[in-house]
């Protein structure tokens, strides 16, 4: 991954198209059963109770090496239906864009940060930060020439840095998901201009820098990444939140099974063209009259504008706004509707950490609560399927916080069946965003 420094000012560049954030309307993103949670200090960030752990088997190798099967992931919840009238858990889904690990060691602390509060996350990795500055011209990004990304590449270090703590971020029970590559964002060759295909073509080379680090980076001795790419990697955050709708589709052809790109309110989620639509979510600004997206970027372009270093004297503020929003969030989802609430972040120290802090704040909160479970988005996916639609459905028509008014048991209770007959009783339908 790039210096710090340098991955700084690419995100200056994109903090000029961010402006328009200013407001409720940000919807441009930065970067812009059992499975009871484990209580606080367990040994792995999904050591949970009734966690299915992997079975020893042998390591196969897959192509150059980069990439191994290495069996079934380790400390992954194993869901069961809802039983009638039961009150669904509390999901909190604490996710990463353009995850890489770098000299300010953000993923290996935050991976320490999950291990002791239960808490299993998604790292979004960004390709190219497993391509070497040297094999940048391996990189074809659609619409733009070979070589260009504007957010660099990365360097033999940095590579070994990022592998090493995706090996352990997965094997903790963690995902690893994808952030694409170049980073492009905005009207000249951004990706809200793509087609289906331009980013079929962005996913196939996503996948090709993760199943050929090792070549790519002259890194032979290494040990692999214990997981099938093409098996793994099941969902993603579009660069900017932009170029949604095309990639959706792409998506869906290519089996994915969620995306995380739109804007939405804290509701139960639904799926689009098979895919669940877990998209950020609108969020409280404390003392401020509007939402935000539930994203440090977000909140630090409503707080310094499109500085990433503003008033040091306004960092503990600012980064208290933040946690408080959050936890504000949190607790009118844990107090009402119970939709998941979905968080993403940056391994960045803009205004100097005070998101870093924020966040590992409102994680220490939210995950020691009874019901609450944090996960990654591959396992909220994971219960949602395991869910029959229609209780999905009828979870879709509690409003932001809104608590059953009769309690859980009347509202998840089974219904009545109709007298011979008569038509099937209606479910009020969910609000669609």
């Amino acid at each position: 991954m790039p210096a710090a420094g340098r991955t700084t000012t690419v995100h200056k560049r994109t903090l000029a198209v961010g402006v328009l954030a200013l407001a409720l309307t940000a919807g441009l993103a930065g970067c812009s059963g059992s499975g009871d949670q484990a209580p606080k200090g367990a040994p792995g960030a999904a050591a949970k109770k009734g966690a299915a752990a992997a079975p020893q088997s042998a390591v196969r190798l897959i192509g150059d090496g980069s990439t191994a099967f290495t069996g079934p992931q380790p400390h992954q919840p194993v869901w069961q239906k809802l039983k009638p009238g039961q009150q669904p858990p509390q999901f909190v889904v604490f996710s990463w864009d353009g995850a890489g690990e770098d000299s300010q060691k953000l993923f290996s602390h935050f991976r320490k940060v999950g291990k002791q509060y239960g808490a299993a996350m998604t790292y979004f990795l960004s390709g190219v930060y497993l391509l070497p500055e040297d094999k940048r011209e391996m990189y074809d990004p659609p619409q733009h020439s070979a070589g260009r990304s504007d957010i660099g590449f990365n360097d033999v270090q940095g590579i070994r840095d990022t592998v090493r703590e995706l090996r352990g971020a997965w094997e903790e029970g963690s995902e690893v998901g994808t952030h694409f590559n170049g980073h492009f964002c905005g009207a000249e060759g951004g990706v809200g201009n793509w087609s289906v295909e331009e980013w079929k073509s962005e996913i196939a080379q996503a996948k090709s820098f993760v199943k050929n680090w090792r070549s790519n980076a002259g890194l032979k001795g290494e040990k692999p990444l214990p997981f099938d790419y093409d098996k793994e990697l099941v969902g993603a955050r579009t660069p900017c939140l932009e170029g949604r709708k095309n990639f959706v589709k792409a998506a869906a052809q290519l089996g994915f099974r969620y995306d995380t790109s739109g804007v939405n309110d804290q509701i139960w989620p639904k799926k689009d063209l098979g895919l669940w639509d877990l998209s950020m979510q609108l969020v409280p600004v404390p003392g401020r009259a509007f939402q935000t997206l539930s994203m440090d970027y977000n909140f630090m372009v409503n707080q310094s504008g499109t500085t990433t270093q503003g008033d040091p004297s306004q960092h503990e503020y600012w980064g208290d706004q933040m946690r408080d929003g959050l936890v504000q969030a949190f607790e009118r989802s844990y107090r009402g509707n119970r939709a998941p609430l979905i968080i993403g972040n940056h391994f960045e120290s803009w205004n100097g950490g005070t998101y870093m802090r924020a966040i590992e704040e409102t994680i220490a909160t939210v995950c020691v609560q009874k019901d609450v479970k944090c996960v990654s988005f591959r396992q909220l996916a994971d219960w949602l399927d395991a869910q029959d639609p229609d209780v999905i459905a009828r979870l879709r028509t509690l409003k932001v916080g809104e608590a059953p008014p009769a309690g859980w048991k009347t509202f998840l209770a089974p219904q009545p069946a109709a007298p011979a007959g008569a038509p099937a009783p209606k479910v009020k339908p969910a609000a669609q965003h």
